[in-house]
């Protein structure tokens, strides 16, 4: 499909080839490392070594020589979480597949507008488009190939049973719609998923970050310089009937919900965690939620936002009995089993991402664990997902306080500037001594040691770890000069007005 470019972190030697490892590792390693590199790179091998141990099934390899070397492990596992964030796959694309919302016949002409364009752009690239549109009047595909000859080799048609059959092929998917699209994908890719470039043309947009008007910058980008993805995590459904007969399987990117269906009576599920009985839920039903699905009906039903880098289950109650049945956030390497137990008054209803809707008879249980197959959606910015809650929530989004200023007169506002600018701020107390004195009694009451007692330059109780053993510090991100700048959010909002001079510090209260 392509290759892979690491940003950062370094090749792992492959085992079992000594000579090869040093000849490459002598070779290939700048001349002068420093000893924070050094360890980084020993981590991440670390790191790999223990995933491997870890990985095989037997007993005897799922142990550590000590507590400190595991958690050096567990550190060394982040960091190779971390680079896999920032990894940049290199598309040799081939095979280019895109999916519109469905019943929208204004996204017809735009499915249109893009196919013609990557056709013309790009030479030995397949486009493949809903085969419902083969005959369509609007997408007219006997004008395109009128148009262009070389579609007639090169666009074709997809349908659920070619994506089962074939999915593997598939380079690059291109969403036109709004979430309900990007869950449609999810749904038609049940194993491997191709990375997912989605453009807002609906009415939500938490996971459709990139503008259709900009389609020919944006896609040049991702097909001639690579991609970032975030590996969004799924959950893997099996329901099973009561005697353990597989019914299905659903690979889910929102969540999973069980609820009472059409009965009036409440329902009875109980939560099972690693085999054990955490809960027994009386309520309308469940919200088993990923990361991704955190904003849709678990925000709802009062559940926590979750950033996707998170791997996390959100379970969430409905209108639960109880008042202190509140969400919570399990780790995804929990094996959770929900099961419909034979004394519940009525049968439950599980739904997948809000589609495909089985009913739960007495007995039957849902087995939930992390999924395999992760869902990799295209990053259009690092700080996407703050700004995709800011923008479809509102999130901590609120009207500044307006200030008096602009409705005094001339004369008013200048003795208001004046007297602002000579006013001190913070004054807490009426003097020094006030302060001073009424420290000491405190201090003589409590018997604690006074402020004078204790030197703020004395270190000896901060541990400073020695050369070579501390964790850098990320450096500082530099903006274009040197000036502190507001996000995107809060630049638009009206500053106007505001005496910026009241937010000034007294000497004294800096020190």
């Amino acid at each position: 499909m392509g290759s892979v470019t690491p940003t950062q972190g370094r090749s792992t030697p492959q085992p079992g080839n000594s000579d090869n490892n040093e000849r490459s590792s002598s070779d290939s390693a700048p001349p002068s490392r420093s000893r924070s590199q050094q360890r980084k790179g020993k981590s991440e091998d670390d790191a790999m070594r223990m995933f491997r141990r870890l990985s095989d099934s037997s007993d005897n390899l799922k142990t550590s020589k000590s507590h400190a070397k595991l958690a050096e492990t567990a550190h060394g596992v982040r960091m190779l979480s971390k680079n896999l964030s920032k990894t940049t796959v290199k598309l040799d694309a081939k095979h280019i597949m895109i999916v519109t919302k469905a019943r929208d016949n204004s996204l017809v002409y735009l499915t249109r507008e893009i196919s013609e364009w990557l056709l013309t752009r790009y030479k030995d690239l397949t486009v493949y488009v809903d085969h419902h549109l083969e005959k369509s009047i609007r997408f007219n595909a006997a004008g395109i190939v009128t148009e262009l000859p070389k579609a007639k080799h090169y666009l074709k048609y997809w349908d659920r049973a070619f994506v089962r059959e074939r999915s593997s092929m598939i380079d690059l998917v291109i969403t036109l719609g709004g979430d309900g699209t990007v869950l449609y994908v999810s749904s038609l890719f049940q194993r491997s998923v191709p990375p997912v470039m989605s453009f807002a043309l609906g009415s939500l947009g938490f996971l459709t970050t990139f503008q259709f008007e900009d389609f020919r910058e944006s896609l040049a980008v991702v097909l001639e310089k690579g991609v970032r993805t975030n590996l969004r995590m799924r959950l893997s459904c099996r329901v099973h009937r009561r005697d353990g007969s597989l019914v299905c399987e659903q690979q889910v990117l929102n969540e999973l919900t069980i609820d009472r269906g059409p009965s009036p009576f409440v329902s009875l599920l109980e939560l099972y965690g690693d085999g054990s009985l955490l809960t027994v839920a009386q309520a309308d039903g469940l919200i088993l939620a990923t990361p991704t699905g955190s904003t849709a009906y678990s925000l709802s039903a009062g559940g926590s936002l979750v950033h996707p880098a998170v791997n996390v289950i959100s379970v969430t109650p409905i209108c639960p009995h109880t008042l202190s049945f509140r969400p919570i956030l399990l780790p995804d390497s929990m094996v959770l089993k929900v099961k419909v137990p034979r004394r519940s008054r009525s049968t439950a209803w599980a739904a997948f991402d809000g589609r495909a809707r089985v009913e739960l008879q007495k007995g039957d249980y849902i087995t939930v664990s992390a999924s395999p197959f992760s869902f990799p959606t295209v990053m259009s910015s690092p700080t996407e997902y703050f700004e995709s809650v800011s923008r479809s929530l509102n999130w901590n989004v609120r009207e500044q306080q307006k200030s008096f200023v602009n409705f005094l007169s001339e004369k008013n506002k200048k003795n208001y500037e004046k007297n602002q600018l000579n006013k001190p701020k913070f004054n807490f107390a009426d003097s020094e001594e006030d302060v001073e004195d009424q420290s000491a009694d405190d201090n003589e009451e409590s018997g604690h040691e006074s402020p004078a007692d204790i030197d703020d330059t004395d270190l000896s109780t901060y541990f400073v770890p020695p050369p070579g053993q501390g964790i850098d510090t990320p450096p500082p991100v530099r903006t274009g000069n040197n000036t502190p700048t507001l996000g995107p959010r809060l630049a638009n909002h009206r500053l106007d007005g505001i005496d910026l001079s009241a937010l000034t510090m007294t000497e004294k209260f800096k020190k």
